[in-house]
């Protein structure tokens, strides 16, 4: 159930790249055991919102970001992940070789008498797949002979290990066939349910009409409009996205 009293609260948000505006004046709120839906075409803002989000990408001064009410400068990554805003971008950022306990105690490791615990590492992960209704057989073999939705399982176990509060997906679903879309759509939703704010960019129409506690339109770097769950079609989604409700 969504929390009222929003975790983010983004303010005047705006992002230039020399003479080009990404984002212009955006203003949003997050809220805990939500499913919010970012859609818009190819230079809407998409990425640039995630990436301010995530603290790969400093906003223009005017911006202000707000967490748990209070205002906040999110300059780094890792001091966003500190807050509790984990990112999970679209190539994952997981390493191959590795298996996918390693991938989701990478830097987190756990020990025992100053040697890796890998007893304890891996019951853990079994635990996080356990948490978002994730099948991964055999989490010691390497992640590079996963499925792509197994694939994302585990970046997502990643963030439900740290104190995460707000999860970022940049295009979860891309490239995916049918069966690993529907894996991922119950990642999200079992993330959702955890009591997470989820924030899903997405190209995915259907599913953002399936699963969204709301979506937000981007169209030309500012918000075309945001729209409640269970009001809108696919067909409302394309007319929002391209500018038809604007006219």
């Amino acid at each position: 159930m969504r929390n009222e009293k929003p975790i983010v609260e983004l303010r005047r948000l705006t992002k230039d790249y020399g003479g080009v505006r990404a984002l212009n004046d955006v203003s949003l709120s997050i809220h805990e055991g939500e499913l919010l839906f970012i859609v818009g075409d190819n230079g809407a803002g998409k990425s640039t919102l995630v990436n301010i989000l995530s603290g790969a990408v400093m906003p223009n001064a005017e911006s202000e970001i707000l967490f748990k009410g209070k205002p906040v400068r999110i300059a780094t990554p890792k001091q966003a992940q500190g807050m509790g805003i984990f990112t999970v971008y679209q190539d994952l950022s997981l390493c191959n070789d590795l298996n996918a306990f390693q991938n989701i105690f990478l830097g987190n490791e756990l020990t025992r008498a100053a040697r890796l615990n890998h007893e304890s590492m891996e019951r853990r992960t079994r635990d996080l797949f356990g948490e978002i209704g994730s099948n991964v057989p055999n989490p010691s073999a390497p992640v590079g002979t996963r499925s792509g939705g197994q694939r994302q399982a585990v970046a997502i176990a990643k963030a439900l290990l740290l104190p995460s509060k707000v999860v970022l997906l940049d295009e979860p679903t891309a490239a995916l066939g049918v069966i690993q879309r529907k894996q991922v759509s119950k990642l999200t939703r079992s993330l959702r349910d955890s009591g997470h704010a989820v924030v899903v960019v997405s190209q995915d129409l259907d599913e953002v009409v399936k699963s969204a506690d709301r979506a937000v339109v981007l169209r030309i770097g500012e918000i075309e409009s945001v729209l409640e769950g269970g009001t809108f079609t696919r067909d409302d989604l394309v007319a929002h996205i391209t500018g038809i409700h604007s006219s």
